[in-house]
């Protein structure tokens, strides 16, 4: 009998072992052989399951636990399908190859755009309930999750062939749909090689033993928010300071319990002011002076100029910090204010973050600075940032606040304050370091006041400022304190000291301004890489918006957000209406010039992509000014030899449209040896195409491919996509209404080695898509191809440059480190899995000769490396016309780059700010 019953579980256990593996085969027979892309004929998708977890999607969380979320969730943005790799139904042999070799579809959150923005905007949105903070900085056992999921997907296609496994994650207006004819299936995808994305073990597990400090904490850090900020702090100094935090406020040193309140009114003070057209064109018999704070960051230098001209008058004063990263910036605001006896620049700068509190530090300091400052004799106080102009005159707003002179002007958020609390994370510990705010547990509102708080942007009278500032009262002091470990502090600081103190009746719930609020595409989370929550942030104005700033109902006189890269023709309407505008005509009255690179920033302050391409567009514009010599060999007027790095590199727009880079570079003339300065115009070329005969698939607008999407502007900040190697690219796709359909999309290497392919479901309402594949870098240097398919009939192509690099860590990069880069990656692959059995239906032929091209092509350096990088550069981008900013240059067929309606020397009214007329003031 035991050997009977031995022979009979054997006998049972070979049964299973064969029919799992039978329904493994027929699972992968079906997928292949009922192959086809669904078109969708229901739009109902599930709706975003809160911006925290988006934001953890995208790429907030490290290591393991940003591949887990990556692969638990498809792509809320471009409805990306996870599944196995169907084959197309023709030819039946092509199938049959490629079903032994079945590819899994990746699913991955295309990472947000870093930037880090010194400008914080209102984080409570009219919907704020919709954003969820709570999952934010909560460490879990994610290796453990992926074993127990894998164990449960190996155990359910043992069960049986017809079970659905079903993936749970966060959707948004998409969704994994079963093929037709088969049985749904969803897989887990199997890990990345080695060689491709390998997910660390999460830090943020880590316990506090194993973390290294200057010093031991005094405390025991226990708290799950602190050990996760430890783990990921970057240096010794903050992850000290972290610590330190922490105990201080675990032994209740830190945040006061109770604070006095000295508002004499019972609950919130607010009184309202009117809007009145005809008394703001009176004249006030003592008018208001002024103290204009202008938060600046970036290198828009010419935008800041504009908002200058429209705001000055020499009446007001105006006082600029310049964030302490933006160096171009300072050194031309320092240039500014030396024209113009009533404007400075604070000798100090800090590295402002959004959602931090240095923010509230420097807003301080230069309360400070303007009180002590004897001679500016102003009246009030305004905070604007480079993405503000005015809708008012500075006459219409001097006669306001000359009738208002006692009040202050701040925006509540005007909700249930509880929920404000809530969302806003004021009952949550915060510290900055690192150019981060670290969550660090939660903590109690003191007794006795009201918090209050909204927007960050306000008008504040002197009285007020002198009491913030110099007070030492309880209030003052105790608010202090608490604000600087809270997240967002400008948005409430200045909201709550105000209802609580003897100023509260001068509460004016309005701060004079409209934002561009756009729920559906600024609460993105796009700033969790430098803060642990969630915020929202306000869109760029366009011209259709005009009419809303002649149709308000309240008093308002400045708007924001502006962006002249994005659109520069709304700031040339408000002008024309607020001033009469520049003459039809003018030079440079629809063209925009922005710095990207400035000689003194050195070239270590750009990548090694950015300097490659540089250095690639200035030869292209010595080869077109030699080939105006129209091919006479003994003519060296026009030949120049190349020196030394690019002297400055300015983005150029025309009429809101990008029309390339403009790339200032030295040369000496072969004629007559003269060391001179030339300026480049390269354009890009257009790739974009749709399929000859057209598909009658016609909901496709458009494609293109970059780096540093912008999804809430949907532009890539990356505007020429100039991208290298070890770039992350990300497909977007634009799209008109229509039916709800699925297309396939194909990613090709320089070989014609397919490197992704995945399905996006598009519904009707969709207008843009993008997504970014998981592939391996280096990505192969030269043309790829990406084209678009429906039900595998192509609907479009096109292609774009990964540029092989001439620099490697800013110096003529060495043989052995351009192996490295242009070789492609490990194995030629870039997943896992190998999409080769898609190249004969695709009809994508894989050309030997080729291959050992691009090989040979790896090992280049020196001279033969620049003529690689060019030849690949002048199939993108024509070198469109060079000029000359010498007086005389040895080549008389150039044109002066003063003379010329491009060039970033070329004359520009719009930002000009010659010396004001004295009678006027303006």
């Amino acid at each position: 009998m035991p050997g009977l019953c031995g022979r009979k579980s054997a006998s049972r256990r070979s049964r299973s072992a064969l029919i799992a593996g039978l329904t493994v085969l027929l699972l992968q027979t079906l997928v292949v052989w009922n192959f086809s892309s669904l078109d969708s004929d229901s739009g109902d998708g599930a709706e975003e399951r809160g911006a925290g977890a988006a934001a953890a999607a995208a790429g907030g969380a490290p290591g393991l636990e940003r591949r887990e979320r990556a692969l638990a969730a498809r792509n809320p943005r471009s409805g990306v399908h996870r599944r196995l790799q169907p084959a197309p139904t023709p030819p039946r042999r092509a199938a049959l190859t490629h079903r032994q070799q079945p590819d899994v579809y990746y699913s991955h959150r295309p990472k947000e755009k870093v930037r880090v923005d010194s400008n914080n905007e209102n984080s409570v949105p009219k919907d704020f309930d919709s954003i969820d903070n709570s999952n934010f900085g909560k460490p879990t056992k994610h290796k453990q999750d992926l074993l127990e999921k894998s164990h449960i997907a190996q155990r359910a296609l043992a069960k049986s062939s017809s079970e659905v496994l079903s993936f749970q994650g966060g959707t948004n207006n998409s969704r994994t749909e079963p093929l037709r004819g088969s049985k749904p299936l969803s897989t887990q995808p199997p890990r990345p090689p080695a060689h491709q994305h390998r997910p660390q073990v999460s830090k943020r597990n880590v316990p506090t033993a194993d973390i290294k400090y200057e010093q031991p904490p005094k405390c025991e850090i226990s708290g799950k928010e602190a050990i996760s900020a430890l783990s990921r702090a970057k240096t010794k100094e903050c992850r000290q300071q972290i610590a330190e935090i922490y105990c201080r406020h675990k032994d209740k040193q830190l945040m006061p319990e109770k604070v006095t309140r000295y508002c004499p009114l019972e609950g919130k003070a607010s009184m309202n002011v009117h809007w009145e057209d005809d008394s703001m064109e009176t004249v006030p018999a003592v008018p208001v002076r002024i103290a204009f704070m202008l938060v600046v960051h970036g290198r828009a230098s010419r935008q800041i100029q504009r908002l200058f001209k429209a705001i000055y008058h020499t009446s007001h004063f105006y006082y600029i910090h310049v964030d302490q990263r933006s160096n171009y910036l300072h050194r031309q605001m320092v240039v500014l204010a030396s024209q113009y006896p009533n404007v400075r620049v604070t000798r100090w700068r800090m590295s402002t973050i959004w959602g931090g509190a240095s923010l509230l530090s420097m807003y301080l300091q230069s309360m400070k600075d303007l009180l002590s400052m004897d001679d500016w004799p102003w009246d009030f106080f305004i905070n604007l940032s480079a993405a503000d102009y005015p809708i008012r005159t500075n006459d219409q707003l001097v006669s306001f606040l000359s009738k208002y002179r006692s009040m202050n002007f701040i925006k509540s958020h005007g909700r249930d304050n509880a929920r404000f609390i809530r969302k806003q994370g004021l009952d949550r510990l915060f510290f900055e370091c690192d150019t981060h705010m670290w969550r660090l547990g939660d903590r109690k509102i003191p007794d006795g006041i009201t918090v209050d708080g909204g927007s960050d942007w306000f008008l504040l009278n002197r009285a007020f400022v002198e009491y913030v500032i110099n007070s030492e009262d309880d209030l003052v002091t105790n608010m202090k304190r608490f604000y600087a470990y809270t997240l967002l502090p400008a948005e409430s600081f200045f909201h709550t000291v105000l209802e609580n103190s003897p100023h509260c009746e001068s509460m004016v719930d309005n701060n004079l301004r409209i934002t561009n609020w756009n729920r559906k595409l600024g609460c993105k989370c796009q700033y969790k890489h430098i803060v642990d929550w969630c915020g929202c942030s306000p869109n760029d104005f366009k011209p259709s918006d005009l009419p809303r700033f002649q149709q308000t109902s309240r008093p308002t006189f400045f708007a924001r957000k502006f962006e002249a890269s994005v659109n520069q023709e709304i700031v040339n309407q408000l002008d024309a209406f607020l001033f009469g505008g520049l003459p039809e005509g003018t030079p440079g009255l629809r063209s925009y010039w922005e710095n990207v690179y400035d000689e003194a920033d050195g070239a270590q302050s750009l990548s090694d992509t950015l300097l490659t391409h540089f250095h690639s567009f200035a030869r292209l514009g010595l080869t077109r000014a030699a080939g105006s010599l129209q091919g006479d060999s003994s003519d060296n007027r026009c030949r120049f030899f190349p020196m030394g790095h690019p002297v400055s590199v300015h983005i150029y727009f025309l009429a809101d449209e990008f029309q390339g880079y403009l790339v200032k570079h030295h040369a000496t003339n072969l004629a007559t040896s003269k060391l001179e300065t030339l300026e480049t115009w390269v354009t890009p070329k257009k790739f974009f195409k749709f399929t000859n005969p057209p598909n009658s698939f016609n909901r496709l607008q458009y494609a293109e491919i970059g780096t540093d999407w912008d999804a809430k502007e949907r532009i890539f900040r990356n505007f020429g996509n100039l991208m290298g190697p070890m770039d992350e690219p990300v497909g977007m796709q634009k799209w008109g209404k229509g039916p709800n359909v699925t297309v396939t999309v194909v990613w090709i290497d320089p070989t014609n080695v397919i490197a992704a392919t995945y399905d996006i479901l598009i519904e009707s309402s969709a207008e843009f898509t993008h997504y970014r594949p998981p592939l391996a870098t280096p990505l192969r240097p030269g043309i790829w191809t990406l084209r678009v398919l429906h039900h595998w009939s192509p609907v479009s192509e096109t292609r774009f440059l990964i540029t092989p690099l001439t620099h490697h860590k800013h110096l003529p990069i060495r043989q052995e480190d351009a192996l490295k880069l242009h070789g492609g990656p490990a194995g030629n692959s870039y997943m896992e899995q190998s999409f080769h059995g898609l190249n004969p239906i695709l009809k994508i032929p894989v050309v030997l000769g080729e291959v050992e091209e691009a090989e040979q092509n790896a090992a280049l350096t020196g001279t033969g490396l620049e003529r690689w990088v060019d030849r690949l550069v002048a199939e993108v981008w024509t070198a469109t016309d060079v000029c000359s900013t010498t007086s005389s240059s040895g080549c008389e067929l150039l044109q002066s780059c003063r003379d010329t309606t491009w060039s970033s020397l070329s004359p520009d009214p719009k930002s000009q700010l010659p010396p004001p007329p004295a009678r006027s003031g303006r």
